[in-house]
């Protein structure tokens, strides 16, 4: 397709996909699906086809949009919401229930482990109330059914299940009393009459988004998120977003990993130090890596591997990292967007493919691969570190110091469970 602007554009006006986020080969290859749904469709006959379908524009949509998320991610944040709801009622002294909102909510995952986390904190049914939203029909309609597979269900810390799931085909059910508490429907953050009619939400869980939106679209965003959130209310976002939180006039409320923002507080913008203190290092693993163990990014002494023929993705992803560590830049970005177009979008990848773009000089392309990377494994150790460096080489003192703490932890977390 060679970069055909126009499905990128296209993209950007209807869901405000900013393509530098996720790359041209993500999109690319889901335009690849779309014109092959048809034998014999040319771009153009596609392009023609999709001005005029509505359901062909939105299944385009679905073919981009990756759902990665399962119960309970980000675990301390779903704690931080139970201890802040029984304080916010509190506070409203029980006068009306308190209002959650997840956007977007994907499969459901998110609204679900919001209102289990509520029950489980002993609020009534009639206490709260959680809507979620998403641009996808087909996602809400899968959210809507509460059916899942393994996949969903993760992490050492899966009593939640045996409270509130049932055993079903091929997976598990939620239960009504669970589903009852979650209002479903799709909408687009870009509508600018989404929910106008709508009370402010106490807690609004917005995670993972704006990284994907460029500037003016991550300020349009923020604006509408501001109009959804009650003035005493917190915003939850992901990981990767803190710094552009800050920038725009949240402050964090003070509880590691709960990525939790509150407009009350916020202090005026400061001038950034001019030092600040050095990424943490980074453990240095052998030289010779197998493929299942991450190697130390352009290690010496490393014998490349011949790429792959097969298309197997451990063997591509070996293949990576020993380009990679022989010092052949060139041929390892290769092997890294050969994995985009053909594999599911992986964190170790994102990273390498940062590093690369680090190592060329291209900071904001490195910067975007590496919060692409922590989108997907969050406490993705060497991504941290080097997005910190990153900040901190562009003056944003604060972003860069949480993700030198971020990667601090992970390190302790990973030592810990070596010595068990």
């Amino acid at each position: 397709m060679n970069n055909d602007q126009r499905f990128f554009d296209f993209l950007k006006e209807r869901i405000g996909l900013d393509v530098t986020s996720v790359g041209t080969a993500i999109i690319e290859r889901a335009v690849r699906q779309r014109i092959s749904a048809v034998p014999g469709r040319t771009a153009d006959e596609y392009w023609q086809a999709l001005q005029h379908s509505a359901p062909e524009q939105q299944a385009l949509i679905e073919a981009v949009i990756v759902p990665e998320t399962w119960f309970y991610r980000y675990p301390e944040s779903f704690a931080t919401l139970a201890r802040l709801a029984v304080k916010r009622l509190a506070e409203i002294k029980h006068l009306r229930a308190l209002r959650i909102l997840s956007l977007p909510c994907s499969t459901g995952e998110e609204p679900y482990s919001i209102a289990m986390a509520l029950l489980d904190a002993g609020l009534a049914p009639h206490q709260f109330k959680v809507d979620g939203l998403d641009v996808s029909p087909l996602s809400v309609a899968r959210a809507k059914d509460a059916r899942y597979g393994k996949n969903s269900f993760r992490g050492a810390d899966l009593g939640f299940r045996e409270r509130h799931f049932d055993l079903a085909d091929e997976g598990f059910r939620l239960s009504e009393r669970v589903r009852e508490q979650v209002r479903l429907q799709v909408g687009n953050l870009l509508d600018p009459t989404l929910l106008v009619n709508e009370a402010p939400y106490d807690f609004v869980f917005c995670r993972n988004l704006l990284i994907y939106f460029d500037q003016p679209t991550q300020q349009q965003v923020f604006e509408v998120l501001k109009r959804l959130t009650h003035q005493d209310g917190v915003l939850f976002i992901g990981p990767a977003e803190g710094s552009l939180l800050g920038r725009l006039g949240m402050r964090s409320i003070g509880i590691a990993q709960s990525f939790a923002f509150s407009r009350q507080g916020a202090p005026e913008p400061q001038p950034l130090p001019a030092l600040i203190p050095p990424p943490l290092p980074v453990r240095q693993p052998p030289r010779v890596v197998p493929p299942v163990i991450r190697p130390r990014p352009f290690a010496a002494n490393v014998t490349p591997i011949a790429p792959p023929k097969s298309s197997d993705a451990a063997t591509l992803l070996a293949n990576i990292a020993a380009l990679a560590n022989a010092g052949k830049s060139a041929e390892a970005r290769g092997a890294c967007e050969e994995y985009v177009r053909s594999h599911a979008p992986n964190a170790q990848v994102f990273y390498w493919l940062g590093l690369l773009s680090d190592m060329a000089g291209s900071a904001l392309e490195a910067q975007g691969f590496y919060r692409k990377a922590l989108y997907l494994e969050p406490q993705h150790a060497e991504a941290l570190v080097h997005l910190a460096a990153l900040l901190a080489s562009q003056g944003d003192a604060a972003g860069a110091r949480r993700l030198q703490e971020r990667a601090a932890r992970s390190g302790r977390t990973a030592d810990s469970e070596q010595k068990r």
